[in-house]
């Protein structure tokens, strides 16, 4: 079973990419053939800044290195070091139906939301088919919010066997509902558009700060409190094993015991659970060309198995 997932690059990732996708896609090594990639091309439909996408690009992989990714057991590598996937674009394009395109909400949504509505924003959806199909993806790990996107694959991918012939795997998504949505320091999803966010690598003194904002209700010291309702609890049991959540719902139903306290347990486990993971990418930024080639061999593995995809789907159509 070969599964896909990709991340774009698109600023800091912070504690809602962290148990929103990254853990998730770091337990996909135990669970079959995992492909991830970092979407560098998805990005460029909003970061126009070839600086900030460099670097963010490299964060990346920093990040996930850092935080368990095993490059033997994953195929990790950079979306613009596989060029077939562009040419592949191209073939499922022709059978992609304009209305499919059209009925896309991600599109609109980021429309509204202020982003200029290029081709690029538009043709995303068969840009992402085209990351699913060419690796023959089983399987495609997304959030509520991606569902369609796959889904539109699948139309691709149905479509293009019919008229050309078995040429690609129709994946299957699989759904994060067990992933909460992780709250930001106004209870709003965490997000970097809504400034709310927590960076999993950035300076600690930064990090208490952010900690501190994070807004409650306004009962006092000694009142009894409701951990269902508390958006410091809500990040702490993300943390937190069983004997902790325990020990910290008691405290805060027994009363006598502050939002202060639960920020600043809040702050203590999440400096304790990244330790490690805080020394690890410091070791791996000393040493940019381990990484280099880490991605690099991912890439060869990658292309190995687009490229086969990508004659299969030429030869179909008579190229």
């Amino acid at each position: 079973m070969r599964i896909l997932s990709g991340i774009q690059p698109s600023g800091k990732l912070h504690l809602g990419n962290y148990f929103g996708m990254m853990r998730p896609a770091l337990h996909l090594q135990e669970q079959g053939e995992a492909f991830l990639f970092i979407a560098n091309y998805h990005a460029l439909t909003s970061v126009h800044d070839s600086a900030r996408l460099k670097q963010d690009t490299w964060d990346v992989a920093l990040d996930f290195l850092a935080c368990g990714l095993d490059p033997s057991r994953t195929v990790f590598f950079r979306q613009s070091d596989v060029p077939e996937v562009h040419e592949l674009a191209w073939l499922l394009s022709i059978v992609t139906p304009m209305g499919l395109l059209e009925r896309c909400h991600s599109y609109k949504d980021k429309v509204s939301k202020g982003i200029a509505p290029s081709h690029g924003l538009f043709a995303y959806p068969v840009l992402m088919a085209a990351d699913i199909l060419i690796y023959q993806s089983n399987i495609v790990p997304v959030g509520r919010d991606q569902k369609q996107h796959v889904e539109v694959t699948r139309d691709i991918a149905i479509k293009f066997n019919n008229e050309f012939g078995e040429v690609f795997t129709v994946p299957e998504p699989s759904i994060q509902d067990e992933v909460a949505v992780v709250p930001g320091l106004d209870g709003q999803k965490m997000s970097k558009s809504y400034g709310n966010t927590i960076d999993l690598f950035g300076d600690m003194r930064e990090a208490k700060s952010r900690i501190m904002k994070i807004v409650t209700d306004s009962k006092g010291l000694e009142d009894p409190k409701d951990p269902a309702t508390c958006n410091v609890y809500a990040l702490y049991k993300l943390f937190a094993d069983d004997l902790q959540r325990a020990e910290m719902e008691s405290n805060y139903r027994r009363g006598n015991y502050g939002y202060g306290h639960a920020k600043k347990a809040l702050l203590a486990i999440f400096e304790e659970s990244f330790a490690p993971f805080r020394a690890r990418r410091a070791e791996l930024e000393s040493n940019p060309d381990y990484v280099e080639e880490l991605l690099r061999n991912g890439a060869e593995r990658a292309r190995a198995a687009a490229s086969s995809t990508l004659d299969k789907a030429r030869k179909a159509v008579g190229l």
